[in-house]
């Protein structure tokens, strides 16, 4: 099997895809050797021309000579702009490019000074230079690729990869562009030496110089230059190709010469291939052996409008309209001028832009060769813009793409592998401009990639300044850090008190203001709970906690007060001394809660309910005291003779009267306790926090009463000792306890405290009447002072005796009863003038039952037995 070495020795070719046979027209220009034209007044040299990174190395009035660089630059991609001729910098401003659109780019002016003097040239011998110094001359000389791509030359002359192919492409398919051809033509030995260059640089294993077979004579002066050349037998040929359009892209020679095909997104030297124009081997010789640099080449001005066609050395920066005006050109009514041939140039917008290093051609032809541009008519999807593709592309989907401006769609069909050969425009019938659509799609991804590039550029240096920020804030705490640990090294005994004590101070402060946002206190006693685990809200919080203050002062002082069991008047001070501290209890207590929170409307009135209730309480315990003094008056007057019996009477009362009113303050604080209770649980009701002030202020004056009914039973003890057949005292303290035990049970209902205090007055009654059936003879002094007791309660208030009967009427009633539960009078509700009204009946009638124990009493002493039933 022939290796692909063999096959091109033997010359074997391949076909290639696609492509089309436009006439040609090359005798226009190729039959008159290469020309000069005259020197141009002005200069336009666009900087840069190819590459980028570029510094300007003139400026404006700097005189310059031919061969002078005009921009450096570090950039791998940089090549340098060269003055064309020798004259002065006139301005360096935006200038039309030569470009199909136009855009300006900035643009070195020279004045030419008529002497096109060169600037000082270096010569070398090549044995003399190496590899890397020919690559630099190279590069310093500012050649790019003469073909039309104008790609830097440096740079394929240092590939990565190991070439064993070196293709010279003097194919120069274009219709009517012949500068490739008169250039092998009359410069094959220049060209060769240029080949020779490029050998001892890539040391390929061939070199195949491609020429087309409608360029005989180029063909023939190659080869005979090769044949005088010293390269070494065998490792260059020249090989004839068939003409077809375009056969002269670099893809599709290489695929012609070597049937392979570059892979999508991939460079020939990924292929061991590298591809050279004609015109680049010329001026690698004319650099490296006669250190010129790349100012001029050879350009084809044709077209039946020129009366001179034919192949110039033009400089570069010569302006179009002044290449023009010396081929004597004249113009038609919409002349175009096109650079380029005519299936890959464009049109010029102004002829006022300079010849580039890749411009190979100035056409200008008659409305006979090149007609009119015809209207752009609808796709027919014929398919033969598919056929004649040389790029095997889909040129009917790029173009959907494109004029819908999808371009990532277009992107995705390989629109970069585009040659824009124009092949398919050519045979399009619908005379769709195929090409311009692929031109501005190309332009639009290149935009939107250097857009991202841009973009991609601008977060590596934010990025950057933020990791530079963060080292400097690193940097800052760790000094920080050291100055610290410094100091507190340096810092004595004294110093760091201050500092904990400081802190301890910022805590505190810290804590009274979360305590002060989240309204919770401090201390234990306001953090009061309801069933259900609800919070109490803080103003009823504060009524809790001074509930709680005021029991555990009294229980306090309870245990403070001594227990004395020989006398009456002990328990009765206790007694008055609890209802004392109830009512004081309730004004400390109304008066924290005042000052712990910030009570609602509702919660002021029931303060308010509650300091007339503790005021009340205390007029009451004025009162109070004198009965003692009263009973002990009364008790001096017995005689001497019943005074043990008296003293063992008064005792056993005591006891009673103790034991009872015990059992009272045990009822009272169970039904204070179940008030709480309540309150506590009916905490979201307002009302019921009222009624549970009210129902504990009634159970303290419920205990202050039960007290006053012992004390009235302990007078009455002696006569009930001595006559067990009256109503006895323990039947009066059961109904007592009855009537307690059914206020406590209807505590929750406002009638219930009512009754309970009218039962309390029934009671009394009771004991009065009990205290009258024991006395079956009184004495008219005795009725008269009883009369004269009613008679000033009519003075004081005319209702009072009225209360009183009633009360006595109701006692009457409840009399045959006695000894059973007794269960609580069923009365109307009464007002608080009402209530007054009976607090002083029941003050009447405890005196009417003082009175009648002193009667049983003078009559107990006044006979010898007691008779007992």
């Amino acid at each position: 099997m022939l290796t692909l070495l063999d096959q091109l020795d033997k010359g074997t070719l391949w076909r290639s895809p696609g492509g089309i046979h436009p006439p040609e027209v090359k005798f226009l220009s190729n039959a008159t050797p290469i020309g000069q034209l005259p020197l141009a007044s002005t200069y336009l040299v666009p900087v840069p021309q190819v590459g980028e990174n570029c510094t300007l190395a003139v400026k404006v009035g700097d005189s310059v000579l031919k061969g002078t660089p005009l921009t450096q630059g570090t950039s791998i991609w940089h090549l340098p702009v060269h003055a064309p001729t020798s004259g002065t910098i006139v301005a360096i401003e935006p200038r039309a490019s030569n470009h199909a659109s136009a855009l300006p780019v900035n643009t070195c002016v020279i004045a030419a000074d008529g002497k096109d003097t060169w600037c000082e040239l270096v010569q070398n011998q090549l044995d003399d230079l190496s590899h890397q110094q020919i690559v630099d001359k190279v590069r310093s000389a500012g050649i790019a690729g003469m073909g039309g791509a104008a790609f830097p030359t440096h740079i394929k002359l240092n590939p990565v990869s190991e070439i064993d192919l070196v293709i010279i492409n003097g194919v120069e398919c274009e219709p009517y562009i012949s500068a490739d051809d008169r250039l092998m033509r009359e410069y094959s030995q220049d060209i060769l030496a240029g080949i020779g260059i490029i050998h001892r640089l890539l040391t390929p294993k061939r070199i195949v110089i491609a020429i087309e077979d409608n360029k005989p004579e180029a063909a023939k002066a190659m080869q005979a230059a090769v044949s005088q050349c010293g390269l070494p037998a065998g490792s260059i040929r020249v090989t004839v190709i068939p003409t077809k359009y375009p056969s002269g892209g670099e893809k599709q020679l290489i695929q012609i010469i070597t049937g392979r095909e570059v892979p999508s997104g991939a460079i020939p030297a990924k292929l061991g291939i590298v591809v050279h124009n004609v015109g680049t081997a010329f001026a690698i010789h004319q650099a490296v052996t006669q250190g010129k640099p790349l100012i001029e080449r050879v350009v084809t001005v044709t077209g039946k409008n020129v009366s001179k066609p034919g192949n110039y050395w033009l400089p570069i920066g010569t302006p179009v309209d002044h290449v023009l005006t010396a081929t004597e050109f004249t113009p038609e009514p919409d002349q175009k001028v096109i650079i380029g041939g005519p299936m890959m140039g464009h049109a010029l917008a102004n002829i006022q832009v300079p010849i580039l290093k890749g411009t190979n051609c100035i056409l200008v032809p008659s409305s006979q060769e090149i007609g009119s541009t015809p209207e752009e008519k609808a796709c027919i999807r014929c398919g033969e813009c598919a056929t004649a593709c040389p790029a095997l592309l889909l040129p009917q989907q790029l173009f959907w793409h494109a004029k819908a401006e999808e371009y990532d769609k277009a992107a995705s069909f390989n629109l970069k592998d585009c040659i824009e050969c124009g092949c398919c425009s050519y045979v399009c019938p619908s005379d769709i401009p195929l090409v311009e659509y692929y031109r501005i799609a190309k332009s639009a991804l290149k935009q939107a990639a250097d857009e991202k590039q841009q973009a991609e550029r601008a977060k590596q240096r934010f990025d950057a300044r933020l990791a530079r920020l963060e080292e400097e804030k690193l940097a800052r705490e760790a000094k920080a850090k050291e100055a610290s640990e410094r100091r507190q090294a340096s810092m004595t005994g004294t110093d760091k008190n201050a500092v904990a004590e400081a802190m301890a101070r910022i805590a505190a402060k810290k804590a009274a203001a979360a305590q002060a946002v989240t309204g919770e206190s401090i201390t234990e006693e306001s953090s009061v709970t309801t069933t259900g685990s609800t919070e109490v809200p803080k103003g009823k919080a504060a009524v809790a906690a001074a509930i709680a203050r005021a029991k555990a002062k009294k229980a306090a002082q309870a245990n403070a007060d001594g227990t004395d069991t020989n006398g009456a008047e002990t328990d009765s001070a206790k007694t008055d001394n609890m209802v004392n501290v109830d009512a004081n209890d309730s004004i400390s207590a109304t008066d924290a809660i005042a000052q712990e929170a910030p009570l609602s409307q509702k919660d002021k009135v029931a303060a308010a309910i509650a300091r007339a209730k503790a005021k009340k309480a205390a007029q009451q315990t004025d009162t109070a005291p004198l009965e003692p003094t009263e009973t002990t008056d009364s008790k001096s007057a017995l005689s001497a003779t019943d005074d043990k019996k008296a003293k063992v009477a008064a005792a056993v009362a005591r006891a009673k009267a103790k034991k009872a009113a015990q059992q009272v303050e045990t009822a009272a604080s169970d039904i204070e306790a179940s008030n709480t209770e309540i309150s506590v649980s009916d905490v979201n009701d307002a009302e019921a926090i009222k009624k549970a002030k009210v129902a504990a202020a009634v159970a303290r004056a419920k205990a202050k009463k039960a007290a006053q009914h012992a004390e009235t039973n302990t007078e009455n003890g002696l006569s009930q000792t001595a006559t067990p057949a009256v109503y006895s005292t323990a039947n009066v303290q059961a109904d007592v306890n009855d009537d307690t035990e059914a206020a406590a049970t209807d505590v929750n209902d406002a009638e219930a405290i009512k009754k309970a205090k009218v039962a309390a007055a029934v009671a009394r009654a009771k004991a009065k009447k009990i205290a009258a059936a024991s006395a079956e003879s009184k004495t008219d002094a005795e009725i008269e002072s009883v009369d004269e007791i009613q008679t000033e309660a009519n003075v004081a208030s005319p209702s009072i005796a009225a209360t009183l009967d009633t009360a006595t009427t109701e006692a009457d009633a409840v009399l045959p009863s006695v000894g059973s539960t007794a269960e609580p009078i069923e009365t109307a509700p009464l007002s608080s003038d009402e209530l007054k009204k009976a607090r002083i009946a029941a003050t009447i009638a405890k005196a009417k039952a003082k009175k009648a124990a002193l009667a049983q009493e003078a009559n107990a002493s006044s006979d010898s037995s007691v008779t007992n039933d």
